[in-house]
C-alpha cells in the first residue's frame, strides 16, 4: 500500500485577523495524499487553492495546524529549505525561469537545486549532452537551442522547460498553480499532455490546481474541491473517471461560483 507522501493536520490561515478585511483561507484543512497520486484540485476563486500550496511550499506559514512531507513535519521550514524535496510550477511562465540565463543554464541551476555547489562549471559537456536528449521529449526544437536565452522563448515554450526543469531535480512533491491558465487551448492541451507524460514517467506526487473542471476530470487520478477553506469533494479511482462536469455543477453548483468552472464543459 503507497504511503502518505503528504499530509496536512487541521491546517488553518487567516489574513488580516481581526480586521474588517479578514479573510479566512484555510480553515482547519486536513488532506492526505498517497505516494503517486496525482490530485487536481478546484474551488471558486477564494476557496483556499493557492493558499494551499503556498503552505505546503512555505511561501505561507500556517496559523494552526502541521504539514508533513514523506513523514517530516516542515511546518516551520524555511522555503528555500523545501527545495531540496519540492517543485513548483507557476501560473505565469515568466516565473520558475531566468530570462536572461540560456536554456542550458536554467536546466542546470535546475538540476542542482537544493544541493551544495562547487566552484566548477555548471554545464559540463556531459550535461549539455544530457540537456539535449531530455529536451526532445518536449518536441519544440529547443535541444538545438541550449545557449539560446530563455526570454526569446514564447509561453508555452517556457511553461514546458519549466516543467521539464521539474523532472531533472526529482522531487518529492510537484505542485502545479494553474500552470496553463495562461496559455491559449491548443498550447494548453499540448502542456497538459507534457504534464501527464512527466508525472508518468517520474512518478512524481502531483498537486495541481486548476480553473478548467475538464482538466481536472480528465487527468489524475483523485480530485478534490474546495470550499471556504475545507474540502467538500474527494473523489478518486472509477468514481472520478465516470464523472461528468455537468453532475458536478449539478450537485455543486451553488459551491462553484466561479465562470471559468461552470463554463468548463
Amino acid at each position: 500500500m503507497p504511503l502518505e507522501m503528504l499530509v496536512l493536520k487541521d491546517v488553518s490561515k487567516v489574513f488580516n485577523p481581526c480586521t474588517q478585511d479578514e479573510k479566512v483561507a484555510l480553515n482547519s484543512l486536513n488532506l492526505s495524499v498517497k505516494d503517486g497520486d496525482f490530485v487536481t484540485i478546484i474551488g471558486s476563486n477564494g476557496a483556499g487553492k493557492s493558499t494551499l500550496l503556498n503552505c505546503v511550499a512555505g511561501t505561507y506559514r500556517p496559523d494552526g495546524g502541521s504539514v508533513i512531507i514523506d513523514g517530516r513535519d516542515i511546518t516551520k521550514s524555511p522555503e528555500h529549505r523545501r527545495a531540496r524535496y519540492l517543485a513548483r510550477v507557476f501560473q505565469d511562465p515568466t516565473l520558475g525561469t531566468a530570462a536572461a540565463m540560456t536554456i542550458e543554464e536554467n536546466l542546470s541551476l535546475a538540476e542542482l537545486r537544493g544541493r551544495k555547489r562547487g566552484l566548477g562549471p555548471g554545464v559540463t559537456k556531459k550535461r549539455r549532452a544530457r540537456y539535449r536528449e531530455v529536451l526532445k521529449v518536449l518536441e519544440l526544437g529547443l535541444e538545438d537551442r541550449l545557449r539560446d536565452r530563455v526570454g526569446l522563448l514564447s509561453g508555452g515554450q517556457r511553461q514546458s522547460l519549466a516543467l521539464l526543469m521539474t523532472t531533472l531535480s526529482l522531487p518529492r512533491l510537484l505542485l502545479l498553480d494553474e500552470h496553463t491558465a495562461a496559455l491559449d487551448p491548443r498550447t494548453a492541451d499540448k502542456v497538459m499532455t507534457l504534464t501527464d507524460h512527466v508525472v508518468e514517467e517520474n512518478r512524481l506526487t502531483t498537486l495541481m490546481v486548476t480553473h478548467n473542471m475538464n482538466q481536472a476530470l480528465k487527468h489524475g487520478n483523485r480530485m478534490i474541491m474546495l470550499h471556504q477553506g475545507q474540502v467538500r469533494m474527494d473523489v478518486s479511482g472509477e468514481e472520478k473517471q465516470k464523472l461528468t462536469v455537468r453532475e458536478v455543477v449539478a450537485k455543486f453548483g451553488t459551491t462553484l461560483k466561479d465562470e471559468t468552472l461552470l463554463s468548463a464543459g
